[in-house]
Protein backbone atom coordinates (compact mmCIF):
# COMPACT_ATOMS: atom_id res chain seq x y z
CA UNK A 1 0.00 0.00 0.00
CA UNK A 2 1.18 3.23 -1.18
CA UNK A 3 1.55 6.19 1.52
CA UNK A 4 2.09 9.97 0.51
CA UNK A 5 2.09 12.96 2.29
CA UNK A 6 2.88 16.49 0.82
CA UNK A 7 5.55 18.08 3.49
CA UNK A 8 5.95 21.68 1.87
CA UNK A 9 3.95 22.74 -0.77
CA UNK A 10 4.41 26.31 -2.88
CA UNK A 11 6.73 28.64 -3.83
CA UNK A 12 9.37 28.53 -0.91
CA UNK A 13 10.08 24.79 -1.11
CA UNK A 14 8.39 21.98 -2.26
CA UNK A 15 9.13 18.65 -1.29
CA UNK A 16 6.48 15.17 -1.55
CA UNK A 17 6.97 11.49 0.85
CA UNK A 18 5.79 8.64 -0.99
CA UNK A 19 6.59 5.24 0.94
CA UNK A 20 5.63 1.92 0.68
CA UNK A 21 6.37 -1.48 3.01
CA UNK A 22 9.89 -1.69 1.94
CA UNK A 23 10.83 1.42 -0.12
CA UNK A 24 10.67 5.45 1.01
CA UNK A 25 11.30 8.32 -1.94
CA UNK A 26 11.00 11.90 -1.79
CA UNK A 27 10.30 13.98 -5.02
CA UNK A 28 11.87 17.24 -5.30
CA UNK A 29 14.12 18.74 -1.87
CA UNK A 30 13.07 22.35 -2.30
CA UNK A 31 13.84 22.92 1.60
CA UNK A 32 17.02 22.63 3.89
CA UNK A 33 18.18 19.67 5.04
CA UNK A 34 17.06 20.36 8.39
CA UNK A 35 13.41 21.39 7.56
CA UNK A 36 13.14 17.83 5.69
CA UNK A 37 14.36 16.10 8.43
CA UNK A 38 12.05 17.29 10.69
CA UNK A 39 9.18 16.78 8.40
CA UNK A 40 10.04 13.31 7.80
CA UNK A 41 10.57 12.51 11.90
CA UNK A 42 7.00 14.07 11.92
CA UNK A 43 5.87 10.87 10.44
CA UNK A 44 8.38 8.53 12.13
CA UNK A 45 10.69 8.54 9.10
CA UNK A 46 14.32 9.48 9.40
CA UNK A 47 16.51 11.04 6.48
CA UNK A 48 19.00 7.99 6.32
CA UNK A 49 15.58 5.36 5.52
CA UNK A 50 14.91 7.45 1.71
CA UNK A 51 15.95 5.23 -1.02
CA UNK A 52 16.46 7.85 -3.51
CA UNK A 53 15.05 11.42 -4.90
CA UNK A 54 13.75 12.03 -8.13
CA UNK A 55 13.62 16.19 -9.07
CA UNK A 56 10.25 17.54 -11.09
CA UNK A 57 12.28 20.12 -12.62
CA UNK A 58 15.52 22.62 -11.72
CA UNK A 59 14.10 25.52 -10.43
CA UNK A 60 14.80 26.07 -6.50
CA UNK A 61 11.75 25.36 -4.90
CA UNK A 62 12.63 22.26 -5.73
CA UNK A 63 15.88 21.62 -5.53
CA UNK A 64 17.11 24.01 -2.86
CA UNK A 65 18.09 21.40 -0.33
CA UNK A 66 20.18 18.98 -3.00
CA UNK A 67 23.38 19.92 -2.31
CA UNK A 68 23.84 19.76 1.34
CA UNK A 69 21.55 16.45 1.76
CA UNK A 70 23.77 14.92 -1.29
CA UNK A 71 26.87 16.37 1.07
CA UNK A 72 25.27 14.71 4.27
CA UNK A 73 23.65 11.62 3.16
CA UNK A 74 24.68 10.43 -0.19
CA UNK A 75 21.08 9.60 -1.38
CA UNK A 76 20.78 8.49 -5.30
CA UNK A 77 18.90 11.75 -7.26
CA UNK A 78 17.10 11.02 -10.14
CA UNK A 79 17.36 13.88 -12.60
CA UNK A 80 16.22 14.87 -16.40
CA UNK A 81 19.39 15.96 -18.51
CA UNK A 82 18.36 18.79 -19.52
CA UNK A 83 17.25 19.76 -16.06
CA UNK A 84 20.54 18.08 -14.87
CA UNK A 85 22.68 20.19 -17.39
CA UNK A 86 20.90 23.63 -16.40
CA UNK A 87 21.31 23.49 -12.60
CA UNK A 88 23.89 20.75 -11.68
CA UNK A 89 27.51 22.09 -11.72
CA UNK A 90 30.70 19.54 -12.16
CA UNK A 91 32.37 18.56 -8.90
CA UNK A 92 29.24 19.28 -6.46
CA UNK A 93 28.30 16.89 -3.84
CA UNK A 94 24.65 16.33 -5.71
CA UNK A 95 27.10 16.01 -9.60
CA UNK A 96 28.47 12.85 -7.40
CA UNK A 97 25.21 11.30 -6.25
CA UNK A 98 23.17 11.83 -9.58
CA UNK A 99 21.56 9.19 -11.78
CA UNK A 100 20.71 10.97 -15.23
CA UNK A 101 18.14 10.05 -17.39
CA UNK A 102 16.06 10.39 -20.62
CA UNK A 103 12.65 13.19 -20.02
CA UNK A 104 11.12 10.06 -19.92
CA UNK A 105 12.39 7.20 -18.24
CA UNK A 106 11.44 4.63 -15.98
CA UNK A 107 12.78 2.81 -12.90
CA UNK A 108 12.52 0.49 -10.18
CA UNK A 109 12.93 1.17 -6.49
CA UNK A 110 12.79 -1.64 -4.21
CA UNK A 111 9.28 -2.81 -4.55
CA UNK A 112 8.30 0.70 -6.20
CA UNK A 113 7.71 1.31 -10.12
CA UNK A 114 8.41 5.09 -11.00
CA UNK A 115 8.05 6.60 -14.33
CA UNK A 116 8.22 9.96 -16.04
CA UNK A 117 6.37 12.30 -18.03
CA UNK A 118 6.79 15.82 -19.23
CA UNK A 119 4.73 18.82 -17.71
CA UNK A 120 4.76 21.80 -19.45
CA UNK A 121 6.56 24.66 -17.59
CA UNK A 122 9.37 27.31 -17.92
CA UNK A 123 12.49 25.30 -16.86
CA UNK A 124 14.95 23.55 -18.75
CA UNK A 125 12.41 20.64 -18.06
CA UNK A 126 9.63 19.49 -15.98
CA UNK A 127 8.29 16.49 -15.78
CA UNK A 128 5.60 14.43 -13.59
CA UNK A 129 5.57 11.47 -11.57
CA UNK A 130 3.75 7.59 -11.56
CA UNK A 131 4.28 5.46 -8.44
CA UNK A 132 3.21 1.99 -8.40
CA UNK A 133 3.51 -0.48 -5.84
CA UNK A 134 3.45 -3.97 -5.99
CA UNK A 135 0.16 -4.68 -5.32
CA UNK A 136 -1.31 -1.87 -7.99
CA UNK A 137 -1.69 1.19 -5.84
CA UNK A 138 -1.04 3.58 -8.34
CA UNK A 139 -0.31 7.44 -7.96
CA UNK A 140 0.30 10.49 -10.04
CA UNK A 141 2.64 13.87 -9.11
CA UNK A 142 1.74 16.59 -11.52
CA UNK A 143 2.71 20.74 -10.36
CA UNK A 144 4.46 23.91 -11.94
CA UNK A 145 2.01 22.99 -15.16
CA UNK A 146 1.01 25.42 -17.61
CA UNK A 147 -1.99 24.00 -18.89
CA UNK A 148 -3.19 20.12 -19.10
CA UNK A 149 -1.53 18.46 -22.12
CA UNK A 150 -3.21 14.87 -23.11
CA UNK A 151 0.07 13.14 -21.93
CA UNK A 152 -0.62 14.72 -18.62
CA UNK A 153 -4.29 13.32 -18.75
CA UNK A 154 -3.35 10.11 -20.32
CA UNK A 155 -0.72 9.64 -17.58
CA UNK A 156 -2.65 10.30 -14.24
CA UNK A 157 -5.88 8.81 -15.30
CA UNK A 158 -6.75 5.96 -13.45
CA UNK A 159 -4.05 6.80 -10.22
CA UNK A 160 -5.89 6.02 -7.08
CA UNK A 161 -4.45 9.19 -5.41
CA UNK A 162 -3.27 12.04 -7.67
CA UNK A 163 -1.01 15.16 -6.42
CA UNK A 164 -2.14 18.19 -8.77
CA UNK A 165 -1.08 21.87 -9.09
CA UNK A 166 -4.01 24.66 -8.31
CA UNK A 167 -1.69 27.50 -8.25
CA UNK A 168 -4.16 30.56 -8.43
CA UNK A 169 -7.15 32.44 -9.00
CA UNK A 170 -6.92 34.28 -12.60
CA UNK A 171 -8.92 37.06 -11.59
CA UNK A 172 -6.34 37.40 -8.67
CA UNK A 173 -3.55 37.12 -10.48
CA UNK A 174 -5.09 39.92 -13.08
CA UNK A 175 -5.96 42.77 -10.45
CA UNK A 176 -3.07 41.93 -8.28
CA UNK A 177 0.10 43.41 -7.62
CA UNK A 178 2.81 41.87 -10.08
CA UNK A 179 4.38 43.34 -12.54
CA UNK A 180 2.53 42.53 -15.88
CA UNK A 181 6.00 40.19 -17.34
CA UNK A 182 5.00 38.35 -14.03
CA UNK A 183 1.36 37.95 -14.50
CA UNK A 184 1.62 36.68 -17.91
CA UNK A 185 4.45 34.59 -16.95
CA UNK A 186 1.96 33.05 -14.98
CA UNK A 187 -0.80 32.73 -16.97
CA UNK A 188 1.26 31.46 -19.97
CA UNK A 189 1.43 27.90 -21.18
CA UNK A 190 4.24 27.45 -19.81
CA UNK A 191 3.26 29.18 -16.38
CA UNK A 192 1.29 27.85 -13.31
CA UNK A 193 -2.34 25.96 -13.78
CA UNK A 194 -5.16 28.25 -12.18
CA UNK A 195 -7.87 26.58 -10.23
CA UNK A 196 -10.21 26.66 -12.61
CA UNK A 197 -8.50 24.14 -14.76
CA UNK A 198 -7.44 21.83 -11.99
CA UNK A 199 -11.10 21.75 -11.16
CA UNK A 200 -11.92 20.12 -14.28
CA UNK A 201 -8.97 17.75 -14.43
CA UNK A 202 -9.44 16.70 -11.14
CA UNK A 203 -13.57 15.80 -12.42
CA UNK A 204 -12.04 14.28 -15.17
CA UNK A 205 -9.58 12.05 -12.93
CA UNK A 206 -12.59 11.32 -10.21
CA UNK A 207 -15.02 9.47 -12.93
CA UNK A 208 -12.08 7.40 -13.87
CA UNK A 209 -10.89 6.08 -10.10
CA UNK A 210 -9.43 8.43 -8.52
CA UNK A 211 -10.54 8.77 -5.16
CA UNK A 212 -7.70 11.07 -3.37
CA UNK A 213 -6.99 14.36 -4.40
CA UNK A 214 -4.03 17.05 -3.02
CA UNK A 215 -4.12 20.16 -4.21
CA UNK A 216 -0.31 21.45 -4.22
CA UNK A 217 1.56 24.97 -5.22
CA UNK A 218 -0.79 27.26 -4.02
CA UNK A 219 0.23 30.92 -4.58
CA UNK A 220 0.59 32.78 -1.49
CA UNK A 221 -0.67 35.80 -3.30
CA UNK A 222 -2.74 34.88 -5.89
CA UNK A 223 -4.44 32.48 -4.06
CA UNK A 224 -6.20 31.00 -1.24
CA UNK A 225 -6.44 27.38 0.64
CA UNK A 226 -10.15 27.60 0.92
CA UNK A 227 -10.54 29.18 -2.70
CA UNK A 228 -8.70 26.46 -4.19
CA UNK A 229 -10.67 24.32 -2.57
CA UNK A 230 -13.99 25.21 -3.02
CA UNK A 231 -13.35 25.39 -6.60
CA UNK A 232 -12.90 21.92 -6.85
CA UNK A 233 -14.97 20.80 -4.65
CA UNK A 234 -18.26 22.51 -5.93
CA UNK A 235 -16.76 20.96 -9.96
CA UNK A 236 -16.28 17.25 -7.96
CA UNK A 237 -20.35 18.10 -6.72
CA UNK A 238 -21.76 19.52 -9.85
CA UNK A 239 -20.28 15.93 -11.45
CA UNK A 240 -21.80 14.28 -8.34
CA UNK A 241 -18.75 13.16 -6.97
CA UNK A 242 -18.78 14.58 -3.72
CA UNK A 243 -17.08 11.24 -2.40
CA UNK A 244 -13.59 12.28 -3.87
CA UNK A 245 -11.42 12.50 -0.39
CA UNK A 246 -9.64 16.35 -1.11
CA UNK A 247 -7.13 18.33 0.42
CA UNK A 248 -5.36 20.98 0.44
CA UNK A 249 -1.33 20.73 0.66
CA UNK A 250 0.33 23.52 3.46
CA UNK A 251 3.72 25.13 2.39
CA UNK A 252 4.55 24.71 5.96
CA UNK A 253 3.05 21.34 7.47
CA UNK A 254 2.86 17.68 6.35
CA UNK A 255 -0.32 16.99 4.89
CA UNK A 256 -1.22 13.02 4.06
CA UNK A 257 -2.39 12.66 0.26
CA UNK A 258 -3.65 9.49 0.51
CA UNK A 259 -6.85 7.66 1.61
CA UNK A 260 -5.34 6.17 5.38
CA UNK A 261 -4.90 9.64 6.10
CA UNK A 262 -9.01 9.79 7.04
Amino acid sequence: MLEAYTLYSGSSGNCILVKSKESAILFDAGKSARAIQTALASVNLDISKINAIFVTHEHGDHTGGLEMISKKHRIPVHITAPSYANYVRAGTFLSQVSVVHDVIYGVNIGDLKIKSFPIPHDAAQNVGYIIEAENGDKMGIATDMGFVTEEIVNNLTGCGTVIVESNHDIKMVRSGPYPAFLKERILSKHGHLSNEECAGLCVHLAKNGTRAITLAHLSRENNTPILAFSTTKDALYKAGLEEVCLRVASPESVVCATLQGE
